[in-house]
């Protein structure tokens, strides 16, 4: 009997915390329908991916070819250089820039002067709220070969000027340096939130026992942080091949092609300037499934390595 009747008893009793706590499911509801109105029932229009879609007989009129969009992105003589591309940018990004919000935040940490510290942040969170466009603009104006601020100290400094943004080796690391200079400071916010939750008795505990600034960074300040970088690191990874299309759009042009053509671009030009829609929803799809193995395969690392992990 006591077997029989486990199961219900427990049901009822979780119906009853429900209607307990009805406030807090009904806090829920807002980003539940977020996300079932606005994420899920759009997954319909997945399906054009595998027909060849025709816009007057629609989703589901429109006949199914299967695997064939997917067969002619990998066989086209773009897929290894948008694949290259998209890779080789977000790996860089990603080793160059996650490491910086981590090391800025803990330089911040360690001064002293309230007052200082808060025109620090101020001065680098500053650049976030700069948007892509204008972002891309400052880039071609800092660069410009004859006007550009960088090719006037490359000239007071006796070289010759360098066309940068006409030079596919140069696109990737503008691309980084940029991008880390505008989100550092912003993407530090949470590791500096993290380091505030550190109790401070630990920092007392160590000056006691004649601990250096540098050792209470690697003994105290990192291992606290770091549950925190390990699930940042985690969503990274799962959004290697999701590197931003609005500024490697505007940044690129036709010298600079080669190395700026991602996986992003090409679905642009192929969906909304060819009007191949099933084609460029089969190179997003291809690009959505990487992103996924990469998180679970991420996840699964790092709950093996150090036991966080996002489930």
């Amino acid at each position: 009997m006591k077997t029989i009747f486990k199961k219900p008893i427990h049901s009822y009793g979780s119906i009853q915390k429900i209607f307990r706590n009805y406030q807090l499911y009904l806090f829920l509801l807002p980003t539940l329908a977020y996300f079932i109105i606005f994420k899920y029932i759009p997954m319909y229009g997945v399906q054009i991916a595998f027909k060849d879609y025709i816009s007057i007989k629609g989703f589901w009129g429109s006949p199914w070819i299967g695997f064939a969009n997917f067969e002619r992105f990998f066989n086209s003589v773009e897929f290894w250089n948008t694949l290259k591309n998209t890779l080789g940018l977000s790996v860089l990004q990603l080793t160059a820039g996650f490491p910086m919000p981590v090391i800025l935040a803990l330089m911040l940490n360690q001064v002293s002067k309230k007052r200082f510290r808060k025109i620090a942040q101020t001065a680098v969170y500053a650049p976030h709220f700069i948007s892509t466009v204008v972002m891309a603009g400052m880039v071609y104006v800092f660069l410009a070969p004859k006007t550009g601020i960088i090719n006037l100290i490359i000239n007071a400094l006796g070289g010759d000027p360098i066309f940068f943004m006409g030079k596919p080796e140069w696109f990737k690391p503008i691309y980084v340096l940029s991008s880390i200079w505008q989100h550092t400071g912003w993407e530090a916010i949470i590791f500096i939130a993290a380091l505030t939750s550190i109790p401070q008795e630990l920092y007392e505990s160590a000056k006691v026992d004649g601990a250096s600034k540098l050792q209470r960074i690697l003994y105290i300040d990192i291992p606290g942080i770091m549950p925190t970088a390990i699930v940042l690191l985690i969503l990274n990874v799962g959004n290697v091949m999701s590197i931003g299309f609005e500024k490697a759009f505007l940044m690129q042009n036709d010298l600079n092609r080669v190395s700026s053509e991602i996986i992003a671009t090409y679905v642009y030009k192929a969906g909304l300037q060819n009007a191949q829609y099933s084609f460029s929803s089969a190179v997003g799809l291809f690009n959505s499934l990487i992103n996924l193995i990469l998180l679970f395969t991420a996840n699964r690392i790092a709950k093996k390595v150090s036991d966080i992990s996002l489930w």
